[in-house]
C-alpha cells in the first residue's frame, strides 16, 4: 500500500538535513518566550507503561461541547488486537488544564493509525478516519460518542475493483456539509488508484464523488493527503499532489462531484506536500506548501476562489531558518483576523536534528515567529497542529519531543486573544437548531444572529443551543453575558 504522508516526511527530513546548513553553536539555555505569549506544556505522551496513553499525535485538537479538547494519536494505546505486539493508536480527551482522558484504543479491526483529527458534528458525536485497519486493512470512517463508544461506519476497499474503487488510506479528516453528510479524501484508490473525494452519511453509506488522475497527465491532481474545507459559497476546496507541473494543485469540488482545478503550483510558488486550506474573513483561501518558494523550504499563500494565487511568505528567509521551515500544518484563522500555523523544522534551537519547529503568525505586514520548540517541550508539529479554543488560547500537538523524547506533546500558547463563541455547524436554515460553543455561558441573557434575537437554551457552561430566527441574515452570532458580549469567530451563514 502507498503511504504518501510518511514518505513525504522521510524525504523532507533528509532534504532538510542535507541542504539546510544550520550547524550553529548549540543553545544551552532556552530563553523565555516574549512576555505577551504564554507557552504551557500540558502533556507528555508515553507517560504510562507501554505508551498506553498514546504516542505520536499526527493531528491537532478540536474543542468539544463539554469544554474539553479531543484528538488522536497515530500510535500507542493498549497492546491488544491485530496490532499486537505493537499498537494501533488512540482517541483521547484533554482538559484545558492538561488532564488526559483515554477514550479508545484501536485494535486493528476497528481501524489503526489515525492521522487526522476529529470533528464534532451537529448530533454531538465525533467523526474521524483511520489510515489502516478495518475489515479490509485499508482504513475506516468511524463515529465516537463523547464517552468513547466507537462505531465503524465504513471500511474502505469494500467495493472491490483493481484499485479499491471506493478509496484507500484516508489520511485526512472529515468536514460536514450543509446537507449533514460528511466529505473527505483518500490518498489512493479510486478508478485510477490516485485517490478520491468521497461523501459518507452518518449511517455509513459511502459515495465516491471523484477519482483523481482522471485527466491526462494527472493535471487534475493526485494523492490528496489533506482534507476539504467548506467555503461560504457551499463549495468544497482542497489540495492535492500532481497537476500540470507535478508540483501540486488547489481545486474546488461541488457536493455533486464536479471538480475544477483552480491553480497548478510550479515550484516557484510552492510544491510537494500541500496542507489543507482555510477561508479568511475576506472570502479568500489561505494555505501553506511544504517545499518550494524562494528558499525551497515552503510558502504561505493566498488564493481567490477564482484561482489567483499570491505568495505571502517564503520560509527560511532568516539565518539558519530561524523563522521556520517546511510548514506541514494548515493555517487557522484567529479571532484577531490573523492566521496562525506551525512549521515542522527550523526555529532558533538546534537541540533537534533539523531544529525543532515553530509557531508563527501571519498578518498583512508579514510573518512573526511566536515560539520556537526546543525538543523538551515538543518537536515537529505536523498536520492540523493548532486550534483556537473559545477561551482565546491556541492549543496543539507535536509529533516528537517532550519529556519522553520520541513520543510527542500537547501544548497551549496564549497570544493575548480574548474569548469568543463558535457555532456548530457554521451554516443553517431559518428554524434550525444551532449549537454554540463558548466559555462560562451559564449567565447568558440573549443570543442574536446578525442582530436578530432568538430563543436559546443553556445546556452547560460551555454549550448552548439556539434557533436560527426568522429574518436572520448571514453575519455574526452574539451571546450577551453579564460581563459583556461574546461574538462568533466567523460569520454564520444563513441558508435559504
Amino acid at each position: 500500500m502507498s503511504n504518501p504522508g510518511w514518505i513525504t516526511k522521510a524525504c523532507a527530513a533528509l532534504l532538510f538535513c542535507v541542504t539546510a546548513g544550520i550547524a550553529s553553536p548549540a543553545q544551552t539555555t532556552a530563553p523565555a518566550p516574549p512576555p505577551t505569549f504564554t507557552f504551557t506544556l500540558l502533556y507528555n505522551f508515553c507517560s504510562q507503561p507501554n505508551c498506553s496513553d498514546g504516542e505520536a499525535p499526527f493531528a491537532g485538537l478540536v474543542q468539544g461541547t463539554d469544554g474539553n479538547l479531543y484528538g488522536t494519536t497515530s500510535a500507542g494505546g493498549s497492546l491488544t488486537g491485530q496490532c499486537y505486539p505493537y499498537s494501533c493508536g488512540t482517541v483521547f480527551a484533554i482538559t484545558p488544564g492538561g488532564t488526559l482522558i483515554m477514550l479508545h484504543t484501536f485494535d486493528g479491526t476497528d481501524g489503526s493509525s489515525p492521522q487526522a483529527g476529529l470533528i464534532q458534528a451537529a448530533d454531538g458525536n465525533f467523526y474521524g478516519t483511520t489510515v489502516g485497519g478495518g475489515s479490509n486493512s485499508r482504513g475506516t470512517v468511524f463515529k465516537m460518542t463523547p464517552s468513547g463508544a466507537l462505531t465503524t461506519l465504513y471500511n474502505f476497499c469494500s467495493q472491490g475493483g483493481e484499485y479499491c474503487t471506493d478509496g484507500d488510506e484516508p489520511y485526512a479528516g472529515l468536514v460536514q456539509g450543509v446537507d449533514k453528510n460528511f466529505y473527505g479524501t483518500t490518498s489512493s484508490g479510486g478508478t485510477n488508484n490516485r485517490g478520491t473525494v468521497f461523501k459518507v452519511t452518518a449511517s455509513g453509506a459511502l459515495t465516491t464523488l471523484y477519482s483523481f488522475c482522471s485527466q491526462s497527465g494527472c493535471t487534475d491532481g493526485e494523492g490528496p493527503v489533506a482534507g476539504l474545507v467548506l467555503g461560504t459559497d457551499g463549495i468544497f476546496y482542497g489540495t492535492a499532489s500532481g497537476g500540470q507541473h507535478g508540483d501540486g494543485v488547489v481545486f474546488s469540488i461541488t457536493e455533486g462531484g464536479t471538480l475544477t482545478t483552480l491553480h497548478n503550483f510550479d515550484g516557484s510558488d510552492g510544491w510537494g506536500y500541500i496542507a489543507g486550506l482555510v477561508q479568511g474573513a475576506d472570502g479568500n483561501l489561505y494555505g501553506t506548501t511544504y517545499y518550494g518558494g524562494l528558499h525551497t523550504y515552503g510558502t504561505a499563500f493566498k488564493i481567490t476562489l477564482g484561482g489567483a494565487l499570491t505568495t505571502l511568505y517564503n520560509f527560511c528567509s532568516k539565518t539558519d531558518c530561524a523563522d521556520g521551515a517546511s510548514p506541514a500544518s494548515a493555517l487557522i484563522l484567529g479571532t484577531d483576523g490573523n492566521f496562525y500555523g506551525t512549521t515542522e523544522f527550523g526555529g532558533i534551537y538546534n537541540f533537534c536534528e533539523f531544529r525543532c519547529g515553530t509557531i508563527f503568525k501571519i498578518t498583512p505586514d508579514g510573518l512573526t515567529t511566536l515560539y520556537s520548540f526546543n525538543g523538551t517541550d515538543g518537536e515537529g508539529p505536523l498536520s492540523e497542529a493548532l486550534a483556537q479554543d473559545t477561551n482565546g488560547t491556541l492549543y496543539g500537538t507535536t509529533y516528537f519531543g517532550g519529556a519522553n523524547v520520541f513520543y510527542g506533546t500537547v501544548f497551549s500558547l496564549g497570544v493575548g486573544l480574548g474569548p469568543f463563541v463558535e457555532t456548530n455547524p457554521a451554516a443553517g436554515k431559518v428554524g434550525a437548531t444551532i449549537g454554540i460553543l463558548g466559555t462560562n455561558l451559564t449567565g447568558a441573557t440573549s443570543v442574536t444572529f446578525n442582530g436578530t434575537q432568538t430563543a436559546f437554551r443553556v445546556a452547560s457552561p460551555s454549550f448552548l443551543e439556539a434557533k436560527v430566527p426568522s429574518g436572520a441574515t448571514t453575519g455574526t452570532v452574539e451571546v450577551q453575558l453579564p460581563g459583556g458580549a461574546l461574538s462568533s469567530n466567523v460569520p454564520f451563514i444563513v441558508l435559504r
